[in-house]
């Protein structure tokens, strides 16, 4: 990733053990994410690498080169060659401008500035628009990374993922447990 001139971050797990500060649970892949807008720099990049993407949910084909992917498609699966395994899925994040939004639903905004946290130069997803992906249906892993990020989220943090939450998934069982603490002050 060296070579790619655009901005990209680990996300997934990954992306909350490292808020959290140690590793505690398996994972079965590497998510990458950058914004849909940078797409073909990715491409670029991955040049004689073998890259498929699911435009059709649940359905890899293969992405060439200088293919510009519909709006419907998010995930991308990365290998060396054909027949080696899987070493990475990007994920293709929306903006409008320099504000995030979130694809399920673009009332749900940030600043791009505010959505990666920089620790030695190296960029992840913040937590808690991490689990606001995770929450469309929680898995035990999922929990799991509620749970072990919940202690280090900062009240606005907090506060950001449970009011999107109230627009997303407004039942959500996170949502009372998010504001223990934080609301009731």
């Amino acid at each position: 990733m060296r070579g790619l001139a655009v901005p990209w971050w680990v996300a997934g797990g990954y992306a909350i053990e490292l808020a959290v500060g140690h590793a505690y649970r398996e994972h079965g892949d590497v998510d990458i994410a950058l914004l849909r807008r940078d797409q073909l720099a990715m491409r670029r990049l991955l040049d004689g690498w073998d890259v498929h993407a699911a435009v059709v949910p649940q359905t890899l084909r293969p992405w060439a080169l200088d293919e510009v992917l519909p709006e419907q498609a998010h995930d991308i699966w990365v290998r060396e060659h054909p027949d080696g395994p899987w070493r990475f899925q990007l994920m293709l994040d929306e903006a409008d401008g320099e504000e995030w939004t979130y694809r399920r639903d673009p009332r749900i905004r940030r600043p791009l500035a505010g959505l990666t946290v920089e620790e030695d130069g190296f960029h992840r997803l913040s937590p808690e628009v991490q689990l606001l992906y995770k929450a469309k249906g929680v898995r035990p892993k999922d929990e799991a990374d509620f749970e072990a990020v919940l202690p280090v989220l900062s009240d606005g943090q907090r506060r950001w993922l449970e009011e999107a939450l109230e627009i997303e998934h407004p039942a959500h069982p996170w949502r009372a447990r998010l504001r223990k603490g934080v609301f009731d002050s």
